[in-house]
């Protein structure tokens, strides 16, 4: 077998790209995701594409964030790991999103199971599954409790503190790593740094408090670079128990609605049993699952 050649792509080369079969759907999941065409690679065997991948970031952004299209040929596993390895940019993580649907089938699973490995000579191991959601109008706006009460708040700080303390009890894997490496404020910092990435006003992000006066939790309806979405919901652990997520992600959804989105992303983690209940409740369906990998130390 002669040795693969990986390439990276150009205007005149970037045709290339789309010629792999797309068995997860990726042309689909990406259809408003915007690629830089010199920011995809591609691995060739006899100069036929055996591997591809895509980086991605910001329309800001001057390097990629992390790599959200990775294709590899049944069998070329070791290609899909010299086309990610040898990449000039460091991606410290790489997601695999599975059609919800089809998750179970066979040629699903061999799929992932191909990328997997790809990823795993690479240097890279599972972090967290999670479920994508997405709710349209046709859903129907969610019920509004009127438990809380909800202001925008202009000091960054409280938003902080509130991150800081959700995150010091938490389900999300992403945060846990960030407190394992960092305590709880690295945690809350790489919240709040996400947050500001966002290209959604800042004046959207809204604290929710009881009657009472107490903050009971926060709530960011936002815009990706894809479109509305609901871009964190959390509770203070003092608050949990009493189902306040639910009503945190019904008014950030009436809010977004209310603006005139024509449809609303949201994810959790598949481990986030309560939040995903809350979703559910809310009237937003699971669209896909995404798979997240991330770089193993060393």
């Amino acid at each position: 077998m002669t040795a693969s050649v990986v390439r990276t792509l150009g205007a005149s080369s970037a045709h290339l790209f789309d010629t792999l079969p797309d068995p997860l759907g990726f042309h689909e999941t990406h259809r408003l995701t915007r690629h830089r065409p010199d920011w995809k690679r591609v691995a060739l065997r006899d100069g036929r594409v055996v591997a591809r991948a895509a980086w991605w970031g910001g329309p800001k952004d001057t390097r990629p964030l992390l790599i959200d299209w990775f294709d590899v040929a049944e069998g070329e596993e070791e290609a899909g790991a010299d086309l990610l390895r040898t990449a000039p940019w460091p991606a410290a993580e790489l997601e695999i999103d599975v059609p919800a649907a089809r998750r179970g089938t066979p040629a699903v699973r061999a799929a992932v199971a191909t990328r997997a490995e790809a990823a795993r000579r690479a240097g890279y191991a599972p972090l967290v599954e999670r479920f994508l959601y997405r709710w349209t109008p046709d859903r129907g706006l969610p019920a509004r409790p009127g438990r809380l009460v909800f202001r925008t708040e202009a000091d960054d700080g409280v938003f902080f503190d509130a991150l800081r303390r959700i995150h010091s009890v938490t389900l999300d894997a992403h945060a846990r790593r960030a407190v394992a490496l960092g305590g709880a404020d690295r945690a809350a910092q790489e919240g709040l740094d996400f947050l500001r990435w966002l290209p959604s006003p800042r004046a959207w992000w809204q604290v929710a408090r009881t009657p009472g006066g107490a903050t009971a939790g926060i709530h960011i309806p936002a815009h990706n670079p894809s479109g509305p979405c609901v871009a964190f919901i959390g509770v203070l652990p003092e608050h949990r128990g009493h189902g306040y997520a639910y009503d945190l992600l019904a008014e950030c959804t009436h809010f977004l609605a209310e603006r005139g989105a024509p449809a609303i992303g949201g994810a959790t983690d598949q481990g986030n049993f309560p939040m995903a209940a809350h979703f559910a409740e809310a009237g937003y369906p699971v669209v896909r699952e995404r798979l997240v990998y991330a770089v193993t130390p060393g």
